[in-house]
């Protein structure tokens, strides 16, 4: 993935419906992601909060270096594990420049996904929803400008547009109080990066976005 050929602005979409500026901030993690992938760093694949905490480090989300070879990242801090509502959101991005004040930010969610009963409510596809996309609609985690995230950090072999359609399914016989009005469906937020998607839920009386992106680390399996 060079950063040459990301742009988060290059998308058919309405930019009116969408929130180019989070997209932004999503394209400087897949970055950041192929980064990881690229330097075949081993990932501790049993513990999401280790995964995060390797993109939340200097060399990357909190390294002012990396941050300046993809600009639009300069413009946000990141932090990890802020407390919301009683829960602890993994990441929040908090806008720095120029400053707005300290309810300006977005909150992503990040969780692990693996290939063990992908359409069962007890598995990593349900507790994607039960403890991700659930605390979004719920009210527990923030929606800055309506806008969410969620990470999947895919730790097994799988078909990830198949296990997304897995997690689709759940959404529509098993998690039916998540309001999707939108199920995840796929968004090219850059060129070179395959596996974003959005999904649209009813919280009150609007109707809010929150966007995916699965990380594929099951190479370490």
């Amino acid at each position: 993935m060079s950063n040459q050929t990301l742009d988060a602005t290059v998308f058919e979409y309405s930019v009116s419906y969408f929130n180019i500026a989070f997209e932004n901030i999503l394209t400087g993690i897949a970055i950041a992601y192929s980064c990881i992938i690229a330097t075949k760093i081993k990932v501790p694949l049993n513990d999401e909060n280790a995964i995060r905490d390797i993109f939340l480090s200097k060399e990357y989300l909190k390294g002012q270096r990396f941050k300046a070879e993809y600009p639009p990242l300069a413009n946000y801090h990141f932090d990890k594990e802020t407390v919301e509502n009683g829960g602890r959101a993994d990441i929040r991005v908090l806008q720095v420049k120029p400053y707005k004040d300290d309810d300006a930010y977005y909150v992503i969610e990040c969780k692990r996904l693996n290939n063990v009963n992908q359409n069962g409510k007890t598995g990593l596809n349900g507790e994607y929803i039960s403890n991700g996309i659930a605390r979004f609609v719920s009210e527990k985690y923030p929606m800055y400008e309506n806008t969410s995230g969620m990470i999947g950090f895919v730790v097994s072999k799988m078909n990830i547009h198949e296990n997304v359609n897995c997690i689709n399914q759940l959404l529509q016989s098993v998690f039916t109080q998540i309001n999707t009005e939108k199920e995840l469906t796929k968004k090219q937020i850059t060129l070179d990066f395959e596996y974003s998607y959005y999904s649209n839920h009813k919280v009150g009386k609007s109707t809010k976005t929150i966007y995916h992106l699965m990380f594929d680390f099951s190479s370490d399996t």
